[in-house]
């Protein structure tokens, strides 16, 4: 075998600077626009077929109280009585809009932490391999104060229909409404507490990826090795500290942002789970943007090496995530107990949501195991783009799993809105990278280990 030669290179050559094209733009909100007219599409449908489903309901209600009313006269009264009761747990199809906007907000916002915990990683591990890239993951992170924004809106704007734990009667002594369960958990599932919380989760990532950007930057800039290196530390010190923090926040995002719209469910493996849907979304996003970045004649010393690295990470955390899906549905089917299998059972029995356990399973274990398997499908642009795809749409899915069952419930559906709003998140969440991107170098021409990542070989 002949020996390894390096291949040095003119760091200033590699001085690349991403143009957001006015094609590019066009073409971002060419797909923002698609969603919002698929959006107005299903808003109208769901507008119209509520219109008709409440008429129908009235006639029948209509119809009930009158002949109550001839045989008892106070059947009406208690009629009334029991719609007053119910009808904060009444059913208007914008419930469906707001579950589905918060359904995208966690999805993109945590799409965008997995850019800093991906640059992180990389820094703690002294990865060279991925040096010549990491602006690409760096970007990612642009979208969390749009995020943070929009989160804000969604849980302001539907919190009392997505949580049921918001609803101040079930804390009412010796109502029927009482739940000792859910008051057991008061002091961590509170309103002031939950908006205060995650506040500092999200502003607390971004805050992160200010300062390793500040100083990522600032090392492209350095003029000597010991600034170089200074900056270096700087990120690495900062990486340590992101990680042990995204440890913590991104298990109590799960909690409280999933895991709390079924209250009452238990499960200690859930933030493992929540993450691993990120992570591996997020990975799939990340090499996605990196071979369509190559194909546009970008980052030209990306070569089968560099993808068939990017590849293997998208196989083994797809793999990583089934593990932990099928060890957490193991685990509580095997216990059977009431207050765990109660959410598999949910989403088992109804014909709503049953279908989607196995897309999930399709698009997020099958099909990138066996299309990832071989060592050549690892290294073609082609393939990593459609596995990509199918991979971040799949667990676009697993996260509308998890919400929808609990929040709709029998009034969950797929259609228009489903297909429209993840549209314009797709949209805003690529103008903003892409304007992230032209703003700094494409690749950061003084990292240490950039000549690691020209030289890369599997």
């Amino acid at each position: 075998m002949a020996a390894h030669k390096d291949h040095h290179f003119d760091r200033e050559a590699l001085n690349e600077q991403f143009v957001f094209s006015a094609k590019a733009k066009r073409t971002i909100f060419i797909i923002i626009g698609i969603g919002v007219l698929f959006s107005l599409v299903g808003l109208f449908f769901m507008a119209t077929d509520s219109g008709h489903h409440e008429e129908a309901h009235a006639a029948i209600e209509m119809t009930g109280n009158e002949l109550s009313s001839l045989e008892n006269p106070e059947a009406v009264h208690a009629d009334g009585e029991h719609a007053a009761e119910g009808g904060h747990h009444a059913y208007h199809w914008t419930k469906r809009v707001k579950v589905n906007l918060w359904i995208n907000v966690i999805f993109f916002v945590g799409l965008s932490v997995i850019g800093v915990f991906w640059v992180a990683i990389q820094y703690i591990a002294m990865a060279g391999w991925s040096a010549g890239f990491k602006r690409v993951p760096e970007a990612f992170a642009s979208f969390l104060p749009v995020g943070l924004i929009l989160f804000l809106i969604a849980f302001g704007w539907g919190y009392h229909e997505i949580f049921h734990w918001t609803d101040g009667s079930l804390y009412a002594l010796n109502t029927p409404e009482y739940d000792s369960i859910i008051v057991g958990k008061q002091g961590f599932l509170n309103i002031p507490f939950f908006i205060g919380g995650s506040i500092v989760i999200i502003g607390g990532w971004y805050l992160f990826h200010f300062f390793t950007r500040k100083n990522s930057l600032a090392e492209d800039r350095a003029t000597s090795p010991t600034q170089i290196r200074k900056h270096y530390r700087n990120m690495v010190k900062l990486s340590a500290a992101f990680v042990v923090f995204f440890g913590v926040t991104s298990s109590v995002a799960a909690w409280w942002w999933t895991l709390s719209i079924d209250t009452h469910w238990f499960s200690t493996m859930f933030g493992w789970y929540h993450f691993a849907s990120w992570w591996v979304a997020g990975i799939a996003a990340i090499t996605l943007t990196v071979v369509m970045l190559r194909e546009a004649g970008y980052l030209k010393f990306i070569n089968e090496n560099h993808l068939h690295d990017l590849g293997k990470f998208v196989f083994a955390f797809s793999i990583f995530w089934t593990y932990i899906w099928f060890s957490q549905f193991l685990l509580i089917y095997y216990a059977n107990i009431p207050e765990e299998t109660a959410y598999y059972v949910e989403r088992l029995s109804s014909p709503i949501y049953r279908k989607y356990i196995l897309v999930i399973l399709l698009v997020n274990f099958i099909i990138p195991f066996f299309g990832l398997m071989t060592r050549n499908a690892k290294r073609k642009m082609t393939i990593l783009k459609v596995i990509c795809i199918a991979v971040i749409i799949g667990h676009w899915f697993d996260f509308y799993q998890m919400i929808t069952p609990g929040t709709l419930r029998e009034h969950g559906s797929f259609g228009f809105l489903e297909i429209g709003m993840p549209f314009v998140f797709v949209g805003i969440f690529a103008y903003l990278v892409g304007m992230s991107l032209a703003k700094a170098p494409l690749v950061a021409k003084n990292h240490p280990l950039l000549e690691e990542a020209y030289n890369h070989e599997t």
